[in-house]
């Protein structure tokens, strides 16, 4: 889509943005709970919201900013610090803790963790319970806050379900959550807590065995393989369960096969793009910790350089495909046959949020060409209405527009009034509840799905303080 014909999209829905502002009085009121009612407090956290807040120009997307940016700190985190740093995060309205979801939820809290003990403890201990998790069962996507045998138990599954286990698809892009998560946070704070508890190198070790045998043809897979994954589930929603409880079939060509994606939905194709992408910079990145200091492990590290650089060259071979339109783009999904599947889900890993992920940039020619095709119509999951545009996925179905979307369009343009016009959307979005939803429909922001969507909160909020950094002409 062009700034010229995304301008006169914005333009036609002006009137229908003052009906909905009018309708709703006050776009967007201050809803966070009561300081004594909030999970967790961070006063460098409410330090920088007042900074940040007290600067915007915009004072309703101020208030959406002060809402959701602590959304995770405020209603979502069970932090035990007795002995060792314990925290389980919900996703918000479902009460599970998902491998990806608590990762991006908590991500730009890390900054902020060395001038707050607490925090860094809180954020170290979401590490902690990853770790403890994916030793408990490395392929499964969300976690119990015990063995209390919610979610999913009725499912077919090689390794079977446990109590502890809420779902357990396996997503690549969780692993590469925990990796980032991990690498970030050492990054930032050097605490070597992280790197000498054992539990954390056993679940690092097992991120690397899984995405390892995932490289396999499927044809090379075997029950008796220590490492075999499978998945069945009876229901009337095909994107719930897997083809002959496999999935689609994959050839070895570097690429490691995800069964479902970062949405929880099951694959097209084996081979998930970005959710590569994603995996090959957060396995540079753990390498480059296992190096340092108290997280030194020669091994590990080793294993983990060369599976991110295998990975890097196979994205070049296989996932950058010739378009009938667009030329030069980056596939979604492919199978390492030669086929591949053009378009893109808002869940990140995205195709479109592969700059924010750090695997290119935003000057890419390939990437640019596949943004363009991204967020058109030839991307069978765009939708554009009288509310808005952006792209949503099978997830919810037609015409449903994620804000997630929104916000890495936002994140991955380089024109202010495209920027403004996102921020305008993501304001609308809002109804007038003052957070982010999960989707709303195309023609009607008042319809949408979850009102308490914890990592879409944190993904705007982590949107206004890159904005404050880097295009503060834009918000201040």
């Amino acid at each position: 889509v062009s700034t010229q014909s995304t301008g006169v999209l914005f333009m036609g829905r002006a009137v229908y943005f003052l009906a909905i502002c009018l309708f709703l009085a006050t776009v967007c009121a201050n809803n966070r709970p009561p300081p004594d009612q909030r999970k967790f407090r961070s006063q460098v956290i409410d330090d920088t919201i007042n900074e940040v807040s007290a600067k915007m120009v915009d004072k309703d997307l101020a208030n959406i900013f002060e809402n959701c940016w602590p959304n995770t700190l405020d209603t979502t985190v069970e932090f035990n610090n007795t002995t060792r740093p314990n925290t389980f995060v919900i996703t918000g309205d479902i009460t599970a803790m998902w491998l990806r979801d608590s990762s991006g939820q908590v991500m730009s809290y890390v900054p902020y963790a060395p001038k707050d003990p607490n925090l860094q403890n809180m954020l170290l201990g979401v590490i902690m319970r990853q770790a403890d998790s994916i030793n408990i069962d490395v392929y499964a996507n969300a976690f119990n806050f015990d063995s209390n045998g919610h979610g999913h138990q009725g499912d077919y599954r090689i390794p079977p379900m446990k109590p502890s286990l809420f779902e357990g698809k396996y997503e690549l892009d969780s692993l590469a959550w925990v990796l980032k998560l991990s690498a970030y946070y050492y990054s930032i704070t050097k605490d070597n807590r992280m790197c000498t508890d054992s539990s954390w190198k056993s679940a690092i070790g097992a991120i690397l065995d899984a995405i390892e045998y995932q490289q396999k043809s499927t044809t090379d897979m075997q029950k008796s393989d220590k490492m075999y994954y499978a998945f069945s589930r009876i229901t009337n929603n095909q994107i719930d369960t897997l083809v002959n409880s496999v999935g689609v079939p994959g050839k070895s060509c570097g690429l490691s096969k995800s069964p479902f994606r970062p949405s929880d939905d099951a694959q097209r194709l084996p081979f998930p793009i970005a959710a590569n992408a994603m995996a090959s910079v957060s396995l540079a990145q753990i390498s480059d910790v296992l190096k340092q200091g108290a997280c030194q492990n020669t091994d590990l590290s080793s294993r983990a350089a060369s599976l991110s650089n295998t990975i890097k060259q196979a994205i070049v071979q296989w996932g950058v495909v010739t378009h009938q339109v667009f030329g030069k783009i980056y596939a979604y999904e492919v199978d390492g046959f030669g086929s591949f599947y053009a378009m893109d889900d808002a869940n990140v890993p995205s195709v479109l949020s592969l700059p924010v992920l750090g695997y290119t940039t935003i000057d890419d020619p390939v990437y640019q060409q596949t943004r363009k095709l991204l967020l058109s119509e030839n991307n069978p999951y765009f939708f554009s209405g009288s509310a808005g545009e952006g792209i949503g996925g099978p997830h919810n179905g037609l015409g449903w527009i994620w804000p997630m979307s929104i916000i890495n369009r936002a994140r991955t343009s380089n024109n202010d009034t495209e920027i403004k016009q996102c921020l305008s959307m993501l304001k609308t979005s809002s109804a007038g509840t003052g957070f982010m939803h999960e989707s709303f429909w195309k023609d009607d922001v008042t319809k949408y799905t979850r009102s308490w969507f914890a990592w879409c909160n944190a993904q705007f909020g982590e949107l206004i303080l890159w904005l404050a950094q880097n295009k503060p002409n834009i918000i201040f």
